[in-house]
């Protein structure tokens, strides 16, 4: 049974999950999530996850959310992208949540898609501050190795990629990061790999 994954282009953590099934040639068809005109928070969304986010993965009657959660039961199922240590593995992905994804995400958001008068400068400029030191973190990880975790790909590498191929502006710039752009670009070389505004419908030029 094709997996639905409810989604929107400009969500990185929806990305993780859509990334996660591609490269790990899962069948599944994303569902389109109107996010900024409060698809997240109508009834029938909300009987879906009661956290009004996305991704929601749904499947055989099975009802996933969080990225992390749905990138597991997907690795689990296809035996994919869970090769080498996985306490390591999971240590990243738990990182991303906490330090990577959540701060990258948040930051691209007040930065880019709030009206620019509410843009809290002083919450912008303290995460930029965190948002640099991840960065920093993860480039120095990436220096000398290939993937995130062993010598393969895995949730690791798709997990902490999630956001750091959106054009938007958040304080990443590929040439200050030299390991994490060519990390990104061998996981942009695999089979199945597509950006994310390719991946998921919705995109910020359709709101222009």
């Amino acid at each position: 049974m094709t997996a639905t994954l409810y989604c929107f282009g400009e969500s990185g953590n929806a990305y993780k999950a859509a990334l996660t099934m591609a490269l790990a040639g899962y069948d599944w068809t994303p569902v389109w999530v109107d996010f900024f005109h409060g698809g997240a928070r109508r009834p029938e969304f909300l009987a879906l996850n009661e956290m009004g986010e996305v991704p929601v993965f749904v499947e055989d009657g099975l009802t996933l959310t969080q990225s992390a959660v749905i990138q597991l039961h997907v690795a689990e199922r296809s035996g994919k992208l869970m090769a080498g240590d996985r306490d390591e593995i999971l240590r990243w992905l738990f990182w991303d949540n906490h330090k990577g994804s959540a701060q990258f995400g948040t930051l691209r958001f007040l930065m880019n898609f709030l009206p620019e008068e509410k843009r809290p400068a002083e919450a912008i400029r303290w995460l930029s501050g965190r948002v640099q030191a991840a960065l920093a973190t993860l480039e120095h990880h990436l220096e000398g190795r290939d993937w995130m975790a062993g010598n393969a790909p895995s949730l690791a590498d798709t997990a902490c990629c999630g956001y750091l191929y959106y054009p938007e502006p958040f304080g990443f710039e590929r040439d200050r990061f030299p390991a994490i752009s060519a990390w990104l670009d061998r996981i942009a070389a695999l089979p199945g790999w597509k950006h994310p505004y390719e991946m998921m419908p919705g995109n910020p030029a359709d709101r222009a």
